[in-house]
């Protein structure tokens, strides 16, 4: 590792010498004699800290502290000063120096401070530089799109970036609501605070609330500690709540009261807790349809529905396609997962014509597998997965020609007529019990997880069989 580049401040001599022969072993030394001096030196060189005294001609401690963090705010700056000038030390700590070392000095204390403050000068630019790369990852840059309808919901994700009103993002899964989410998240005020997700369909109903609000030790058996929810974690930050349509409404009153400003409760708490969160929801429902159907709360819906943005699916945006093929391609072969950096016309074409009911979550699938089955550095149409080169086949070309094509053709009409009973068979456990996951599940002598899977690969929206009979 580099040695850090340290700038001593100091008018005597003999102190100037003591420092530097005492931190030269481990540190790439700079010397000044006074603030003017110094401050020259940090213009034309990367300082990475300033040890200085208080008491100086010219230009003293504190007015080189103001000028530096002025100019480079994250170099820390060290004080040394007498008693006679705690005082002074302490407060410009406040206004922005690290710590303040009394005199007569004593170097294992002096090495001690400066590698602290080193580490915490290195912990800053690390994060800073996450940030950048999020930001560079999340930007709107990054959503790649020529399509008329997605640049206007970039235009509107610009605008609204900074605002406090809470968004719902609507669209088929995969089509790309949280990146939408992060990219408002990371190009706004917020960007250096958390940004939370919590998925509602994936985590168990009777879970979701401790997952949300949190609980305190001994709320619960089991509850062995204190456990901070989403809403507190995501504070200054974004809350991102993915699959809000699948929510029970009796949480959806307590989300209600949180947005209102009301605060919440932890379970098994007493103290009403308020924190700074920006909202952003989203679904792959018709929010205004389970209005309708009282499925979901109206009160709720308009508290979210402040901005909704309808994102459309990959069939309504063919033509962005090819960049998205060649984004994907660019993605992994800087990962390092494949070399091939070329996708065929005709591979393209084919593309262009499937119907993608995974939208751009399938079409990024599609790409990666191409990459790792080609055998040149072009992805042919013998890459692509079977389903889309098929589905893509105008009908006169979908009757099979050989034994191949027959063997194929069979094995998915198979998985097609087999799916449709699996998801029969669960849409009916679902009906028979009310909606209620567990008991369909023993209703039918299935494990919870395995019918959740099932729920989940059929894309069955088990709202839609609550409280029905």
């Amino acid at each position: 590792m580099r040695k850090r580049n340290i700038l001593i401040v100091e008018d005597e001599v003999r102190m100037q010498r003591i420092l530097e022969v005492n931190l030269r072993d481990k540190y790439n030394v700079l010397l000044a004699s006074n603030g003017e001096e110094a401050l020259n030196i940090v213009k034309g060189n990367d300082v990475n800290l300033i040890l200085t005294d208080m008491k100086m001609p010219r230009k003293d401690g504190i007015s080189l502290l103001h000028d530096v963090k002025e100019f480079a705010p994250d170099i820390p700056v060290i004080l040394i000063t007498a008693y006679g000038t705690i005082e002074s030390a302490v407060r410009a700590m406040k206004e922005g120096a690290y710590d303040y070392i009394l005199k007569p000095l004593k170097m294992d204390e002096i090495e001690v401070v400066v590698e602290k403050a080193l580490s915490h000068a290195r912990l800053i630019d690390e994060n800073r530089s996450l940030r950048e790369e999020l930001k560079a990852t999340y930007g709107f840059d990054n959503i790649i799109s020529i399509n008329p309808k997605m640049s206007l919901i970039m235009e509107l994700v610009g605008q609204i970036a900074d605002s406090k009103a809470t968004i719902l993002l609507q669209g088929e899964s995969g089509t790309g609501k949280e990146l939408v989410a992060r990219a408002i998240h990371y190009n706004s005020q917020r960007s250096r605070g958390p940004f939370i997700v919590v998925n509602c369909s994936a985590i168990p109903r009777e879970l979701l609330e401790s997952e949300l609000f949190g609980y305190e030790k001994g709320a619960f058996t089991g509850a062995t500690r204190l456990k901070l929810g989403s809403f507190e974690l995501a504070d200054t930050g974004t809350l991102f709540l993915d699959e809000i349509g699948e929510m029970e409404k009796e949480l959806q009153v307590k989300i209600l009261r949180a947005l209102e400003g009301y605060g919440f409760m932890r379970i098994g708490g007493t103290e009403n807790i308020e924190v700074d969160v920006r909202v952003i929801t989203a679904t792959n429902r018709d929010l205004k349809g389970a209005v309708e159907m009282g499925d979901f709360r109206e009160d709720l819906y308009y508290r979210l529905n402040v901005v909704c943005i309808n994102l459309p699916p990959l069939k309504e945006r063919r033509e962005d396609i090819p960049l998205l093929a060649t984004h994907f391609m660019e993605k992994y072969r800087g990962e390092g997962k494949s070399e091939v950096s070329e996708i065929s016309d005709e591979a393209i074409k084919l593309l262009e014509r499937y119907h993608w009911p995974g939208n751009v979550r399938e079409l990024e699938n599609c790409i990666l597998r191409g990459m790792v089955l080609a055998k040149t550095g072009r992805i042919e149409v013998r890459d692509l997965p079977e389903e889309v080169v098929e589905g893509a086949l105008p009908a006169e070309e979908r009757t099979p020609r050989n034994t191949q094509q027959l063997k194929h053709m069979k094995k998915r009409e198979k998985e097609r007529v087999v799916g449709k009973i699996e998801k029969q068979f669960i849409i009916e456990a679902l009906r028979r019990n009310k909606g209620n996951i567990s008991r369909s599940a023993t209703d039918v002598g299935m494990d919870r997880r395995q019918f959740q899977n099932m729920i989940k690969k059929y894309r069955v929206f088990v709202e839609d069989y609550r409280n029905r009979g």
